[in-house]
């Protein structure tokens, strides 16, 4: 087992990166999945809402299923109680000056029974319900506002959706090296929630991860150090 000491040198290793440390949602507060404390708790590893990831670094490859909600990514235990219309605050961890880019958050019904047992594959199932690219052609772009304190970011479940259970996917795309080998960086990161008091709209247009974004896209493979018009890749934002 690593020791504490290990543990503090390995993340002072990778600090470089980020990832979506805890949220506020329907007034509660819930912790993240840890990456580098959950997998080394044993017997006393805290159930979470939101699901497994390696650590803060990126996927690299569009087509893989892992840009879909972060490498190895297995389903949490719970789920947070969310009321439709109410907005969501996630708290990432901070985020590098270097990694400019837009965030974006997706949402997925899950199966009545719930999300702690499903995961989509690559079937179709994600509407988009946020997205933030860059401010024209200035350097002021979404994930500007994670890169001081406090680095927060939110999201709006829509009023009209359907009650039930819904898998969300957010995500940062870093632009940094996205004009040369390796290209753009994905940090996905999925959570599960409960949402009540939402009105009768299962949203139809659905996209696929892998398969929304291609490496050709031009919010994909786009040059951030040229002051230029962004184009934010995937789907319109849906609407109620």
């Amino acid at each position: 087992m690593k020791t504490i000491a290990t543990l503090l040198a390995t993340v002072g290793l990778v600090a470089a990166h980020g990832y979506v440390d805890s949220a506020t949602i329907g007034g509660q507060n819930y912790q993240f999945y840890q990456p580098y404390m959950d997998p080394y708790m044993g017997d006393n590893k805290p159930q979470r809402i939101s699901r497994s990831i390696p650590g803060n670094g990126p996927v690299e490859d569009v087509t893989s299923i892992d840009v879909q909600c972060n490498s190895g990514a297995e389903p949490a235990k719970l789920h947070a109680a969310a009321t439709a219309g109410s907005t969501v605050t996630l708290n990432w961890t901070l985020w590098p000056n270097s990694h400019v880019g837009p965030v974006i958050t997706y949402m997925a019904r899950c199966p009545d029974a719930g999300c702690q047992a499903w995961s989509p594959g690559k079937s179709a199932v994600w509407f988009k319900v946020k997205e933030g690219g860059r401010e024209g052609t200035s350097n002021n772009w979404a994930a500007s506002a994670l890169m001081k304190t406090p680095a927060t970011v939110t999201y709006t479940i829509p009023s009209c959706l359907k009650s039930g259970f819904y898998l969300v996917r957010h995500e940062i795309i870093a632009l940094h090296s996205a004009y040369a080998y390796p290209g753009a960086q994905f940090y996905p990161g999925c959570h599960q929630l409960n949402v009540s008091g939402g009105g009768s709209t299962v949203p139809s247009s659905l996209v696929a991860f892998p398969g929304a974004y291609k490496g050709s896209d031009a919010g994909i493979t786009y040059d951030a150090y040229k002051a230029q018009a962004y184009t934010i890749p995937g789907p319109a934002v849906f609407k109620c």
